[in-house]
């Protein structure tokens, strides 16, 4: 079956590629460029060689605990790999290169705020997490409290997450591939989500996870050589290169000064609350950390992640500045004094401008692969919640079968698919690195919350969590929508209900509050029973054993 999958697909991407290439094209706009025949090879081959990896997965995704957590088979330094090939997505890649080529220096706070979380993830979570879960981190959550309510709300703060992650990947793919290949933004849009339809119904987590390893090698090594090649321009002198990007930067010497992205500093401090604590919550993420045998693994996972996320990060602030000083050489790559694409492809101009027409193909197909890699991810996270939160532990309560939770997966991918090409095509034009933005701080105000109060906290109540939860969820989403962006910039109103861009300092405020109020007032007899349950959460998740030797202690 997924024989006959992969060669239809394979098909109906060479007739409109091959098309294409041969000339048939359509006129270039203001966003197309010419067409790139090495992205497309290149592309090709990854596409072919991925499918390839998710026909050999399928053959081993026998059992739930395969399809969505690999069976606990991959490595400390696999699932590392993994993970950072996980969280490099389109937003890090094209999305902050592309606000460090506009704002400069406070384009950086995306990148930094994003690695800061690690160590709370380290030092926090990986071990209890893995310790206390199957294979979503609402198994951990709903370990000592009323399963129903808190999956419920586990799943709607999953999907609410993947959603808007989604939005920003689908958008970076159908710029990137509008620009290289010459096919519409909204068959660009289409192709991915085939793509990660096939890669997670087939695959499952084994699959996914060696389209992330492979991605994360891939991307780490186009981003050095890419790097090593700008500063080579530069003498490999930083100083230069910042001197060289004021001079001909618009705002000049501005572009090194904090301010020109976050003006005051409440959108300040809320942007990194978001950045911070949202990556501790992001449900893709923390799946993770059930594929690795132990507890060991998974803390060695998150260093061998951080690290490698670090120097990705600091790679990205050598692209967007060196973005600023070769696109000016570079007046092709403008159309009426705009970025051709959007500013999201500051980093592919940037490879054709300083390595020529072949690396723009491989760091083209690598951009891509990118993309399929975390919407992926994304996608499993999503199916997941649905299938083995929602259905199986809540409808079901606990009475599906095997397949009939895996055939809900691979439905639920499905769906997931539609609605994000769907979502794709309508926000077309963002900023990705904005749109992932929203996800953190749904994932800081929801997930993070609940999940650290449920490991650290003795009197945290199901109730508690509910309520508490609830009230970040609405929070951040309806400060999102009354915000300047949603509101004004996409509704078209004057002016925004909530003042500030970034939500996060509000709704995760609200959400601890309110958490800790409820529980501290519920004198019920279940709030009682939760807190003794707690002690014997705390052995376990320390320690690792079994949960009757908790309870022997």
């Amino acid at each position: 079956m997924l024989q006959r999958y992969a060669g239809g697909l394979a098909a109906g991407l060479l007739v409109p590629v091959g098309v294409l290439a041969a000339g048939d094209a359509a006129p270039d706009t203001a966003v197309r460029g010419a067409i790139n025949t090495t992205a497309i090879g290149m592309f090709m081959v990854f596409v072919v060689a991925t499918l390839g990896i998710t026909w050999w997965a399928a053959r081993r995704t026998r059992t739930t605990s395969d399809y969505y957590a690999a069976g606990g088979s991959i490595s400390g330094t696999q699932n590392g790999l993994a993970i950072a090939g996980d969280f490099m997505s389109a937003a890090s890649f094209l999305g902050i290169s592309g606000l460090v080529y506009t704002s400069g220096y406070d384009g950086l706070i995306y990148s930094v705020g994003g690695l800061a979380g690690w160590p709370l993830v380290l030092f926090l979570l990986a071990e209890r997490l893995r310790n206390l879960g199957r294979y979503t981190f609402a198994d951990a959550v709903s370990y000592r409290l009323q399963a129903l309510p808190i999956r419920t709300l586990a799943s709607c703060g999953t999907l609410v997450v993947v959603v808007l992650y989604l939005i920003a990947q689908m958008v970076g793919a159908g710029t990137l591939i509008q620009v290289l290949f010459g096919l519409p933004y909204e068959a660009a849009v289409v192709l991915v989500g085939v793509l990660m339809v096939l890669y997670v119904s087939f695959g499952g987590m084994i699959a996914t996870t060696w389209v992330q390893i492979i991605k994360a090698a891939l991307l780490l090594l186009g981003s050095t050589v890419l790097a090593i090649v700008v500063m080579s321009r530069f003498g490999f002198s930083f100083e230069r290169m910042f001197v060289e990007a004021i001079a001909v930067h618009p705002n000049g010497s501005a572009v090194m000064a904090p301010g020109g992205l976050v003006s005051d500093p409440v959108s300040a401090i809320s942007l990194g609350v978001a950045l911070v604590f949202g990556t501790a919550g992001l449900p893709h993420i923390l799946m993770r950390f059930f594929t690795v045998p132990d507890a060991r693994a998974a803390r060695k996972s998150v260093f061998i992640a951080t690290g490698l996320i670090g120097y990705f990060y600091l790679l990205t602030v050598i692209m967007g500045f060196g973005a600023i000083v070769f696109v000016s050489q570079n007046p092709d790559f403008l159309v009426d004094g705009v970025l051709r694409g959007g500013n999201n492809m500051a980093a592919i101009h940037l490879a054709e401008a300083a390595a020529g027409d072949l690396f723009l193909g491989f760091i083209s197909a690598v951009a891509f692969a990118t993309i399929l890699a975390v919407v992926s991810g994304l996608t499993l996270s999503g199916a997941s919640a649905i299938s083995h939160d929602l259905y199986a532990s809540v409808l079901r309560r606990g009475r599906a079968s095997e397949a009939e939770t895996m055939r809900l997966s691979r439905i639920a991918s499905l769906v997931l698919g539609v609605l994000a090409v769907l979502l794709g095509m309508a926000f077309e034009g963002q900023n990705v690195a904005y749109m992932v933005l929203l996800a953190f701080a749904v994932a800081a105000s929801v997930n993070f919350p609940v999940l650290f109060l449920s490991m650290y906290w003795r009197r945290l109540t199901t109730r508690g969590a509910v309520v508490g939860g609830g009230v970040g969820l609405v929070t951040a989403i309806g400060c999102m929508i009354l915000g300047p962006t949603v509101w004004v910039e996409l509704l078209g109103h004057e002016s925004p209900v909530f003042p500030y861009k970034y939500p996060a300092l509000f709704s995760m405020l609200a959400s601890f509050a309110v958490t800790m109020v409820v529980s501290v007032l519920d004198r019920s007899p279940a709030a009682a029973q939760e807190a003794r349950a707690f002690d014997h959460q705390y052995v376990r998740s320390i320690t690792g054993m079994g949960a009757a030797e908790a309870a022997r202690h």
